[in-house]
This record gives C-alpha cells, structure tokens and sequence, in this order.
C-alpha cells in the first residue's frame, strides 16, 4: 500500500496511556494498576459547521485545533480517573467525579479543554510581549523588539517543557507520547504492529503537536513585522487579535513540511519541530508500547467495523 492512499491517523498522551483518532472514532488505552489494559472509545459526532471549516484552508487549522482540545480533554479526564483505581473498586470512580471542580462540572470536560488552550496561548503570546516592552531601552527599533519578543516566547516555551518534564508523571506522558509516534511511524512504514517492530522505529514524527507550538513561534514572530509595536497595550491587543491567524498559518505550515518529508533537499523545513519533539518525548519501555499498540488496533477494529 502505497503511503499516500493511508488513512492519516493522529493521537495523543494521556495518564498511563495512548488515544488515538480516526474517521469514525477516538480510542484511549491505558495501563491499570493491576497490569490490565483499559479502553475509552468515542464515536465521532459530525458537525456540520466544524466539517464546513475542515476544508477551508487556514480555518481547518483552528477546527482542528479547536476539536483536539476538546476531545482530548475528555480522553484525559478518563484517563486521569481510572488509571490509579484498582479495577476492583470502580465503584470509586464515581464517588471521584462527584468530587470534580464545579467549573468542570457546569462547562464539561470538552469546553474546559478548549478554554484552556485558549487561556495558555493567550498568556504565552501576552507576556513575552510585555517582557520584551521593557527592553526598549537597549532594543529600541520594531525589529529589534520583535526578535526579542521571540527569543523570549521560545525560552519560555523551552523552559515551560523542559522544567514540568521532570516531574514522574509528566515524564511517563512523554514516555507515552514516543509509543505514540513510533506505533504510527510503524504504521506509515507498513510494517505489522509488534513490540519489536515497534521500538525500532524514531520516537518523532513530522505531524506532531509539538512541532505545531514551535510552528506558531517562527510563524508569529514574521506576522508581528506588519503591525505596530508601539503603544504596550496595542501591540499586546494585536498579538491577541492576531492568535487565529497564526494558528491558521503554522497549521498549513505544519502540513506542508509535512508533505516534503521525503524530499532529500526540503526535508530540512520540519527539522526545528522535530529538534523541540527531543523535549517533549521519551523513549517508551515495551510495557507502555503495548499500551499504545492496544489502542491502535482497537481504532483499526472499530474503523474497520463501521466500513
């Protein structure tokens, strides 16, 4: 089968565990204290206005964006739940969620997952701007500033990652994260779905969320050219504003170097976002392979039935 004719499959790491996205469905697995792998599956609901965006360029981009958050954050909330109770006292679970924030309670998990992403970017785009203000005595001229703007976003950016991967359990989501992209590189590289085969394969991958974040710094940081600087509160103003366009840009950016990764000379463009994947993945150990594993093929089951 010819790479161009596959189903382009997407995932995400969560709490002990893999989702990963399809057509039709969305499924976690995830490791449960007595060794044993646990499924959440989601069927996908269309939506006529998001599919509408979906073929739109530069809007399909916040679609996605958009739809990940908010189906991400449910597939974290089962994971964040079940992956510590001991599958003979479920019953605990639900105790569990009665205890859940009244924020989540009243917005549910999908629209709290897409106004945290949207708050995060918000003061990932707001505060290097304001940083950067107070070096004008030094770094007086637009460009100047907007350089400095983006070194700052990217050391924060850098330092965020780096500093919350050294706790245990982010450490395991990263852990996760590389089952997660060597399962869909064993995928795209035909080869069946084994531990072994599994494990051989890069722990990155050129469609990463990760290289989507580093995207938006670069691609942000030449937008900011075309607008002002100058008064604090207009350039903060513009930087917000300007959050869709960015997003919409560094999404066809990502799909583009995406499509050149096989091109000796053009491959080099998503080269930065690989180099960031460095941080944000680690090598998995061949029990949470199986765990990615497991809810692939459970994907490729329920895909396969619906078709």
């Amino acid at each position: 089968m010819k790479e161009e004719t596959k189903q382009i499959y997407g995932g995400q790491a969560v709490v002990e565990g893999v989702m990963f996205g399809g057509r039709e469905y969305t499924v976690t697995a995830i490791r449960r204290k007595d060794n044993s792998i646990d499924y959440f599956r989601l069927p996908r609901h269309n939506n006529k206005m998001l599919d509408l965006f979906k073929r739109i360029p530069f809007l399909r981009g916040i679609a996605a964006i958009l739809y990940a958050s908010s189906n991400g954050a449910k597939h974290l909330n089962f994971s964040t739940e079940r992956f510590d109770t001991d599958p003979n006292d479920d019953e605990a679970i639900g105790h569990k969620k009665e205890e859940q924030s009244k924020l989540t309670m009243w917005l549910g998990a999908a629209t709290v997952g897409i106004l945290s992403f949207i708050f995060g970017k918000v003061i990932f785009t707001a505060v290097p701007a304001v940083l950067a203000h107070f070096t004008k005595p030094v770094f007086s001229s637009d460009m100047a500033q907007i350089l400095v703007e983006s070194v700052i976003k990217l050391i924060l950016l850098l330092s965020y990652i780096y500093f919350v991967s050294l706790t245990p359990i982010i450490k395991r989501v990263f852990q996760y994260h590389g089952a997660e992209h060597k399962v869909i590189n064993a995928y795209e590289n035909n080869l069946p779905l084994t531990v072994e085969n599994v494990q051989k394969q890069t722990r990155l991958h050129y469609r990463c969320g990760s290289s989507f974040i580093l995207f938006t710094v670069i691609v942000g940081m030449f937008i900011y050219f075309l607008v002002p600087t100058d008064p604090l509160w207009v350039r903060v103003g513009y930087r917000i504003l300007l959050i869709p366009v960015v997003l919409g840009i560094s999404f066809e950016v990502l799909q583009f170097t995406n499509r050149l990764r096989n091109l000796p000379v053009l491959r080099f463009l998503g080269y930065p976002g690989l180099w960031l994947q460095l941080l944000t993945t680690k090598e998995p150990s061949d029990d949470q392979v199986e765990v990615a594993i497991a809810s692939f093929n459970e994907l490729l089951r329920l895909e396969n039935a619906k078709n």
